[in-house]
C-alpha cells in the first residue's frame, strides 16, 4: 500500500493529519488528569474557585482536542480521497493502453472492480490510517504511562485482561482476515455474471434463458453473501466482547480501588482517572484489533491495483521512433506469422500482401479463419511473432503507438458510440472536425438521411449507441472513421448489418471519394458482395491466405472461394 501512496497522497496534508492527531491525543490524556484534580482539590475541600479554575482549563483542553479532531478528519479525509482520485486516474490511463492480451489477462469485469471496489479498501485504510493508526499507539502508551502514575499498584489489572484481549483479537483475525480477502475475488464474480448478463439480456430472452441466468447470478450472488454473513459475524462478536471486557475491567477497578481508598493508600479523583485511561487502552487495543483485521483487505486490493499498474506489455514504443510524416501512403505484410500468448498453433501464417494509395484490400473467410486477427496487427492491437506490418513504408514497431495510430482509422466489428450528441461521436477521432466534414462523412456512410430526419448533429446518443438500430450504429461507427484523415482505412466487417443497397451505395461512395482515394482501404466481410469490387481479394482459410487476387481470377481459379460464392449463391445471397 505505501508503494501505491507514492507520489499518490499530499505529504503536507498527512503530516498536517499527524500533527492535529497527537494534539488531539494528548489533550484528551489530559482531561483525566483534570477531573483527578477538581475532584482531589475542589469537591473534596470545597474550594469552589479551583473548580471554576481547572474546569476552564478542562473547557479549553476539550475545544482543543475537538478543533484537533476536526482538522484531522478534514486533512485525513481530502488526503484519502485524493489517494483514491489518483489511483483511479492511474489505473484508467494504465488501461487504456493495454493490448488485448493485457485486457484478456486481467478481465473486464475485474478491472472494473479494482477500480472502483478496490480503490474504496485502499482509501479506507488510508483513512483509518490517519485516523486509528497514528491515534491508538500514542493513546495506549500515553495512557498506560499516565495510569502507572495515578497508581501503579491497580496497573497489574492489566496483566490480566490484556493477555484476553490479545487472545481474543487473535482468534477473530484467524477467521476473519481469509475471509476479508476472498470478499474482492467474489465480488469480481458478481460483476461478471450481472455485466454479462445486461450486455446480454437480448440473447437470454430470445433464448429464454431468463431461470438459468437467474440461478447463475442467485449463485455467485449467495456465494457472496454467505462470506459476508460469516464475516461481518466473526467480527460482530467484538463489540460485546470488548464490552464484557470493559465492564470486567471495570468493577475489578472500582472494587480493588475501593480498599485503596478506604486504606487512604488512593484519592478518590485519582480512582476517577485512573478507569479513564483504562478505558483509553482498552480502546486503543481494540482501534488496533479493527486495524489489523482491515489492514489485510486493503493489502489483498492493493495488490490486486499493483498488478494492474505493473503489466508488462509487450506492445512498446520504440526508444529512437521514426516518422510517418510525408512518407508514400502503403500497406504491406511482409511473411507475417502470428501466435496467441499460450496458444501451440499459429494464428496466422506466412501472410504476404501489399497494396498502394487508391488501392481497396478486402479480407474473406470462414468463421475462425482469422480475418479480424490480421487486421488488428496494423494498428498494433497484437504485434506480429514473425514478419512484419508497415504502413507508409514503415514496420509499426519502428514508430510510436501515438503516430502509428494517427495514420489507421479503425472500424472494429462491433459499432461503439458513446454517449453525447453525434457531433461529439463524429469528432472523436478529428476533435476540430467542422460540420461540413461531418456531413460529408455521413454522406459518404449513407448515414445523413436518419441524422437529419432525427434531429441533426445535435442528435443525443444513448449509451452504447441504444437509441439507433444495428445499421444506423454502423454507419456511424464508418462516418466517425472517415471524418479522421488516414493513411490505411479498415473496416472489420462493418456492413454486416446493412442491407445489400446501402452496402453497395457506401462502397461505391467510398470508391468515388477524393480523400479516399489517397488511402488504403482494408474492408473484412462474409459476404461476397461486400468484397467482389476490390483490387485485391485475400482469401484465409486456418490463418493461412489460400487465394489471392481480383473477384473473377479467384472465381475462375480458387476452391476456396468457389466455395464461399457457391454457398451464398445456394442461400440467395449473392449471384
Amino acid at each position: 500500500m505505501f508503494k501505491l501512496a507514492k507520489g499518490r497522497v499530499s505529504y503536507p496534508a498527512v503530516l498536517g493529519a499527524i500533527l492535529f492527531m497527537i494534539v488531539q491525543v494528548v489533550a484528551n490524556l489530559y482531561l483525566p488528569n483534570l477531573t483527578a484534580d477538581i475532584i482531589n482539590n475542589g469537591v473534596a475541600k470545597g474550594n469552589i474557585a479551583y473548580i471554576w479554575s481547572a474546569g476552564a482549563k478542562m473547557l479549553g483542553f476539550s475545544l482543543l482536542s475537538v478543533a484537533a479532531a476536526f482538522g484531522n478528519v478534514y486533512l485525513a479525509a481530502r488526503t484519502s480521497q485524493g489517494y483514491g482520485k489518483n489511483l483511479r486516474s492511474d489505473i484508467f490511463s494504465k488501461v487504456v493502453h493495454y493490448s488485448n492480451d493485457e485486457l484478456d489477462q486481467i478481465g473486464t469485469s475485474s478491472l472494473i472492480t479494482r477500480t472502483t471496489n478496490d480503490v474504496v479498501q485502499i482509501q479506507n485504510v488510508a483513512m483509518m490510517f490517519l485516523r486509528m493508526m497514528i491515534q491508538a499507539p500514542i493513546m495506549l502508551v500515553g495512557a498506560a504511562f499516565l495510569a502507572y502514575q495515578k497508581n501503579h499498584t491497580l496497573t497489574q489489572i492489566f496483566i490480566y485482561v490484556i493477555p484476553i484481549l490479545i487472545v481474543l483479537m487473535g482468534i477473530i483475525m484467524i477467521f476473519a482476515v481469509p475471509l476479508f480477502k476472498k470478499m474482492q475475488t467474489k465480488t469480481d464474480n458478481i460483476n461478471l455474471v450481472f455485466r454479462e448478463g445486461l450486455t446480454g439480456v437480448r440473447v437470454i430472452r430470445a433464448f429464454r434463458q431468463d431461470d438459468f441466468e437467474q440461478e447463475r447470478f442467485d449463485g455467485v450472488n449467495r456465494d457472496y453473501t454467505q462470506n459476508a454473513t460469516k464475516v461481518y459475524s466473526i467480527m460482530a462478536i467484538v463489540f460485546p466482547a470488548m464490552t464484557l471486557i470493559m465492564s470486567g475491567t471495570n468493577v475489578a477497578i472500582v472494587y480493588w480501588g475501593g480498599h485503596l481508598i478506604a486504606n487512604q493508600v488512593m484519592q478518590v479523583g485519582n480512582l476517577v482517572a485512573f478507569m479513564t485511561y483504562a478505558m483509553q487502552i482498552l480502546i486503543s487495543f481494540m482501534l488496533l484489533s479493527m486495524i489489523f483485521v482491515f489492514i489485510p483487505r486493503g493489502q489483498a486490493s492493493a495488490a490486486r491495483i499493483q498488478q494492474a499498474l505493473d503489466l508488462k506489455s509487450d506492445i512498446t514504443d520504440p526508444s529512437d521512433p521514426e516518422k510517418l510524416e510525408d512518407k508514400p501512403v502503403a500497406l504491406k505484410y511482409d511473411h507475417v506469422n502470428f501466435r496467441y500468448e499460450n496458444a501451440e498453433a499459429l494464428a496466422l501464417t506466412d501472410i504476404d500482401f501489399s497494396a498502394t494509395a487508391g488501392q481497396t484490400v478486402a479480407v474473406i473467410g470462414g468463421t475462425g479463419s482469422g480475418k479480424s486477427t490480421l487486421i488488428n496487427l496494423i494498428p498494433r492491437l497484437y504485434d506480429a511473432s514473425d514478419g512484419s506490418v508497415n504502413v507508409d513504408q514503415t514496420n509499426v514497431k519502428d514508430v510510436t503507438q501515438h503516430d502509428l495510430h494517427g495514420q489507421v482509422s479503425f472500424v472494429p466489428q462491433k459499432a461503439n458510440l458513446f454517449t453525447g450528441t453525434v457531433r461529439d461521436n463524429m469528432q472523436f477521432g478529428k476533435p476540430d472536425a467542422t460540420d461540413d466534414e461531418i456531413w460529408h462523412a455521413l454522406k459518404v456512410a449513407q448515414a445523413d438521411g436518419f441524422v437529419k430526419e432525427e434531429g441533426g448533429l445535435d442528435m443525443h446518443v444513448e449509451q452504447g449507441g441504444g437509441n439507433f438500430s444495428g445499421g444506423q450504429r454502423q454507419r456511424l461507427a464508418i462516418a466517425r472513421a472517415l471524418v479522421k484523415k488516414a493513411s490505411v482505412y479498415v473496416f472489420d466487417d462493418s456492413f454486416s448489418a446493412l442491407d445489400f443497397k446501402t452496402d453497395a451505395d457506401l462502397r461505391a461512395a467510398l470508391k468515388a471519394d477524393p480523400e479516399i482515394q489517397k488511402s488504403v482501404v482494408v474492408i473484412v466481410g462474409q459476404r461476397v458482395s461486400t468484397v467482389a469490387d476490390a483490387d485485391t481479394i485475400l482469401v484465409l482459410d486456418d490463418g493461412k491466405v489460400a487465394g489471392k487476387g481480383t473477384h473473377k481470377e479467384l472465381l475462375a481459379n480458387n476452391k476456396t472461394y468457389q466455395e464461399i460464392v457457391n454457398s451464398q449463391i445456394r442461400e440467395g445471397d449473392d449471384k
